[in-house]
C-alpha cells in the first residue's frame, strides 16, 4: 500500500478548512441530502462527505457506512486531494498498487470501486471529496461523473453558507438589516428549494410511472397473445381427444382380443389410466389459462396507460389490482409465514381521479406495510401477519381507505420525516425514499385530499387515503 502523499500548499490547505469550523459538527440534512442524491445517481450502497485533516479523514455525511473517521494513511480521499483539478476514479481497487493492500480493500467495507470528486473552496484548496464507493468493479459514465462534480460544487456551496451564516451571527447587532435581507432571502430560497424538490419528485413520479405502465402493458400484450391462442384451441384438442378415445373404446369393444404386441403397449402405458387422466389434464390447463387471462387483465387495469385525464373509476377494483400484482408477496415462504388480507369493503361510489395515480398510492402503502411485516417476523416472530383494508364513506361527498398492518410501527424519531423526499428508513438500495412523498404530493396536492396515519410500536400502523368523490 502507498501513502498518500502531501499536497504542496498542505499547510494553506489545513488552514482553509480550519476556517469553516465543520470537523466533528453534528450531522445536517444539507449535507446528507447530497450524499443521498450522490448515491442514488451513481448507484453506489456507499457515498461519503469526506474532510481530509492532518492526520485522519472525517465524514461530515455518510450513506451506507457506519464509521464516522479514518486513519489518513489509509485514505482513498487523501490521494484525491492531491490532484484538485481532477476526479480520482478507481476501477479496482485490488489491481491498483497504491490500494492492494489497504484495509479498507482487504477487509470491511471491502471497497472495490471508488470515484471521488474534490471539494475544492473558492481560492483553490481542496479539502476533501464527495466520493461514492461500491464493493464490486465498475465503471462510471460520462454523464454520473458530471453528476458527482456538480453535486461536489453544491457540497461547497453549502459550507459557503455555512460559514457565511456563522459570521452573520456574529454580527447580528450591527446589522439588523442586513439579517433582514437576507431572511427575505432566505425564505424566497427555501420556496425555491421546495418547488425544486417538488418538481423532482413530479418528474420522477411521472417518469416512473410511465416506465412502469409501459413495462406492464407491453408484458400483458406479449403474454396475452399466447395464452389466448392456447385457450382458443383447447376447446378443439378437447374434441379433438374426445373423438380418439372414443374411436379407441369402439376398438376395445368390437376387437376385444388384440395382437400380443398391441397388448404388451395398451399395459405399457396404461391405457384405462391414460382414458381418465388425460380429462382431468385438459380440465386443468383450461383453469390456468383462465387464471393467466385474469392476470393479464388485472395488469393492463393496474397501469391504464394512456389515462391522463381523471375520470370515475371503481377503487375496490384499483385495491384488487394492485394485490393481484403483489400476491407473491403475500403468500408464505420459507423464511416468512403467509400475510392475511382481511377485506372491509362497503358500498362506496365511483370516484373522480387520476386512476393510475391512485393505484401508485395503493403500491406504496400495500408495498410499504409487507415490508414492516417482514420485518415484524424477523424482529418479535409475529405469529399471524396480517394486513386489513375497509373502504368506506367518510362524510358526505368523500370516501376513505384505511390499510392496516400489524407490524413492528414508525418508530416517533422518524414519524415527522416519512412525507419528505428522498428520507428512507430501509437500507441502502432497498428504498427510494420517494414512495411516500409521491403518495402524499398524488392524495394531497392532485386530489385535494388528506393522507395521514396512526401508529404504534410493535402493535402496526394504519395509513388513512381520504379523497373527494368528485
Amino acid at each position: 500500500m502507498k501513502q498518500p502523499p502531501l499536497p504542496a500548499n498542505e499547510q494553506d490547505r489545513l488552514k482553509a478548512l480550519e476556517r469553516y469550523q465543520i470537523l466533528d459538527t453534528d450531522p445536517e440534512l444539507a449535507f446528507d441530502d447530497l450524499t443521498s442524491l450522490a448515491a442514488h445517481i451513481c448507484d453506489t450502497p456507499i457515498a461519503l462527505v469526506s474532510l481530509v485533516d492532518s492526520d485522519r479523514q472525517w465524514f461530515k455525511s455518510r450513506v451506507g457506512l457506519e464509521a464516522i473517521e479514518t486513519p489518513r494513511e489509509l485514505a482513498f480521499c487523501a490521494h484525491t486531494i492531491c490532484q484538485p483539478d481532477q476526479m480520482l476514479i478507481v476501477p479496482n481497487a485490488l489491481q491498483d498498487d497504491r490500494f492492494a493492500a489497504n484495509p479498507l480493500v482487504t477487509a470491511d467495507p471491502n471497497i472495490r470501486f471508488y470515484a471521488g470528486a474534490p471539494l475544492v473552496t473558492p481560492d483553490g484548496f481542496a479539502l476533501g471529496t464527495l466520493c461514492a464507493i461500491d464493493r464490486i468493479p465498475r465503471e462510471l459514465d460520462p454523464q454520473k461523473i458530471a453528476a458527482l462534480q456538480a453535486l461536489s460544487r453544491q457540497v461547497i456551496s453549502q459550507l459557503e453558507l455555512r460559514i457565511n451564516i456563522a459570521k452573520l451571527k456574529q454580527n447580528i447587532s450591527k446589522r439588523v438589516q442586513i439579517e433582514q435581507n437576507l431572511r427575505g432571502n432566505n425564505q424566497r430560497l427555501t420556496q425555491v428549494l421546495k418547488k425544486l424538490r417538488q418538481t423532482q419528485v413530479q418528474l420522477i413520479q411521472s417518469e416512473k410511472m410511465s416506465s412502469l405502465g409501459h413495462l406492464i402493458a407491453g408484458i400483458a400484450h406479449e403474454i396475452n397473445n399466447p395464452v389466448n391462442f392456447i385457450y382458443g384451441n383447447l376447446s378443439h384438442v378437447n374434441i379433438y381427444i374426445k373423438d380418439l378415445l372414443n374411436l379407441l373404446t369402439l376398438y376395445q369393444e368390437y376387437y376385444p382380443n388384440p395382437n400380443d404386441e398391441i397388448k404388451l403397449q395398451a399395459t405399457t402405458i396404461d391405457v384405462d389410466f391414460l382414458m381418465e387422466d388425460l380429462q382431468k389434464i385438459l380440465s386443468s390447463m383450461k383453469i390456468g389459462t383462465e387464471r393467466i387471462k385474469e392476470i393479464v387483465l388485472s395488469l393492463r387495469n393496474f397501469s391504464r396507460l394512456g389515462e391522463s385525464e381523471k375520470k370515475f373509476v371503481d377503487l375496490h377494483e384499483g385495491i384488487e389490482n394492485t394485490l393481484l400484482i403483489l400476491r407473491h408477496r403475500l403468500l408464505a415462504t420459507a423464511e416468512y409465514p403467509n400475510i392475511a388480507i382481511i377485506k372491509e369493503y362497503h358500498d362506496i361510489p365511483q370516484v373522480e381521479c387520476y386512476a393510475s395515480q391512485m393505484n401508485q398510492v395503493f403500491m406504496n402503502i400495500l408495498s410499504n406495510a409487507i415490508d414492516a411485516l417482514e420485518e415484524s417476523v424477523i424482529k418479535t416472530q409475529n405469529p399471524k401477519p396480517k394486513i386489513r383494508i375497509r373502504t368506506e364513506i367518510s362524510r358526505p361527498n368523500y370516501v376513505v381507505i384505511k390499510i392496516a398492518d400489524n407490524g413492528v410501527g414508525i418508530p416517533k424519531e422518524i414519524q415527522t420525516r416519512i412525507f419528505d423526499p428522498f428520507f428512507t428508513s430501509k437500507p441502502v438500495g432497498k428504498g427510494t425514499g420517494l414512495g411516500l412523498s409521491i403518495s402524499y404530493q398524488i392524495v394531497v396536492d392532485k386530489h385535494v385530499g388528506t393522507l395521514k396515519y396512526k401508529t404504534k410500536i410493535n402493535n402496526g400502523t394504519e395509513f388513512w387515503i381520504e379523497i373527494p368523490v368528485k
